[in-house]
């Protein structure tokens, strides 16, 4: 990743254009490469590709390998004679095309892949067979778990059975004989998952895109994880966590950030020589060709809260691994290309940390633009190009947006930085800035390319129940706004 210039977009798959209620793996993907490739990108960056939970983040995930079925595209099952169009062309997906409706894609979504299913269990090829002996290390696993969660009508598993909970042999031969068709079912949702994903990552590579995809450093306490190995989390014996994930307060937000996450037992995890983080960072290996890491700072420290605090001021800092854990996954798996999200409360041993593993570090210009021109995010500081430079994050308002919402002092600040007279200039100053950095790398969110407002947030961090839903339009990606973003790259030797 170091040495020559690039630049990307950032557009997660639920925000792909689609007639089904959300972005698929189908011909709206493939054309979107294609427009990249018209614009002399080489990233296409995405959110989290698993399967969502509570509030339908991406970072609230039931399990760390499977994929979300939602991306399953139909009219690929359909091509495959496993559904008919009628199946699902007549159904009303959502209201507004420009928004997910999740009520509605969990309610229909799963009907129209059991009528798949059934069509699939008519002629199971080989390498489904295949695919299944392959995975079983995690598949078996999570696909029991999904149709517990079905059969407890999506009660969290610490609401399951006592013996089920607590994973008693015989309960678990028992669940597994009882919902065989129903495991059978969220087999096939991942074998079709992966084989349409891959298929179009295939695409993209050939075409000279890679794909730059995240991880969350934790994982939600509501998952296969949690439930197959509670001993590599902070819980007791009760399988309640202990002490849960967050961020401290700060003059944003005085109560700080309570996540809920379970934190891990690290001396546990050192024990066996993180096996278990082998394992996951190998498994995005596979699905993406650079991996982001959320939350990179709490492998330095971590913050921790009592379980059951309301908020996030009870909580202090503890150690993290540090370097010993990046030193067992190089040692292990080779160099991995990992950008560190190394954004927050930044002290001198996170930056030590950042240094030793030589990862990229992150930019972002909507932290930028303090008037005393201090600020480590504008490029005039940056110590070097091996950085990641964004406009904003999935966390980030719009560009747009945050020129109405940021304070009269820095916008003005950044207009005279930027030499432009109108607020309506400065999304595209801001790219341009972004570009012309000396940043190996440059992203920007789709949302900031298109100047839309805070209509098309994608997310508003500590907040359930409006985030993760703006979707853009075959509109959006016209032949004018592609020269445009093309002209800019070239200008700025990013090809």
């Amino acid at each position: 990743m170091c040495g020559k210039r690039k630049s990307g977009i950032l557009m997660h798959i639920t925000s792909l254009p689609s007639e089904y209620g959300i972005g698929k793996f189908g011909k709206e993907a493939y054309a979107f490469v294609d427009y990249l490739v018209g614009c002399k990108q080489k990233y296409w960056q995405i959110l989290p590709l698993s399967p969502t939970s509570y509030g339908d983040s991406p970072y609230q995930s039931f399990s760390i390998h499977a994929g979300n079925p939602y991306f399953i595209d139909f009219e690929t099952l359909t091509a495959e004679r496993l559904l008919n169009e009628s199946d699902y062309k007549d159904i009303i997906w959502c209201d507004n095309e420009r928004y997910v409706d999740y009520d509605k894609l969990y309610e229909l979504n799963f009907k129209v892949l059991r009528k798949a299913y059934e069509a699939f269990k008519n002629d199971i090829p080989n390498a489904y067979i295949e695919y299944v002996n392959q995975n079983d290390y995690w598949l078996s696993d999570y696909a029991l778990f999904m149709a517990l969660k079905d059969a407890y009508n999506g009660k969290p598993w610490i609401e399951w059975d006592s013996l089920l909970l607590k994973r008693d042999e015989f309960a678990i031969d028992a669940a597994k004989d009882k919902y065989k068709d129903d495991i059978g079912f969220w087999k096939f949702t991942q074998y079709k998952f992966y084989e349409q994903w891959f298929k179009l990552k295939e695409y993209a590579n050939q075409k000279g895109i890679e794909i730059i995809g995240d991880i969350p450093i934790y994982v939600a306490f509501d998952s296969v994880d949690v439930w197959c190995s509670p001993e590599l989390f902070e819980l007791n014996e009760d399988l309640l966590p202990v002490n849960v994930a967050g961020c401290p307060p700060d003059i944003f937000t005085p109560l700080g950030q309570l996540w809920g996450n379970p934190l891990y037992n690290w001396q546990l995890m050192k024990k066996d020589g993180y096996s278990w983080w082998i394992d996951r960072i190998a498994s995005a290996q596979k699905i993406y060709d650079i991996i982001r890491i959320d939350h990179f700072r709490g492998f330095d420290s971590y913050f921790s809260i009592p379980y059951g605090d309301k908020d996030a001021t009870g909580g202090h800092w503890k150690e993290g691994p540090k370097i010993e854990l990046f030193n067992a996954i190089k040692e292990r798996l080779g160099e991995v290309k990992i950008i560190a999200e190394d954004l927050g409360f930044i002290t001198p041993s996170v930056k030590e940390l950042l240094k030793n593993t030589g990862y990229p570090g992150m930019k972002v210009l909507q932290f930028a633009f303090e008037p005393d021109a201090s600020s480590m995010y504008l490029p005039q500081n940056f110590d070097n190009s091996n950085c990641f430079v964004y406009t904003g994050t999935h966390d980030n308002e719009t560009l747009k947006g945050w020129t109405y919402s940021e304070s009269d002092e820095n916008i003005r600040f950044a207009m005279d930085y930027l030499g432009i007279e109108q607020k309506d200039d400065l999304p595209w100053a801001i790219i341009r800035l972004a570009w012309t950095s000396i940043a190996n790398t440059a992203i920007a969110p789709i949302q900031d390319f298109l100047e839309v407002g805070s209509e098309a947030r994608i997310n508003i961090p500590s907040t359930v129940g409006n985030n993760w839903r703006w979707r853009a339009s075959k509109s959006d990606f016209t032949p004018e706004l592609q020269r445009k973003i093309a002209n800019l790259t070239t200008l700025c030797g990013r090809q």
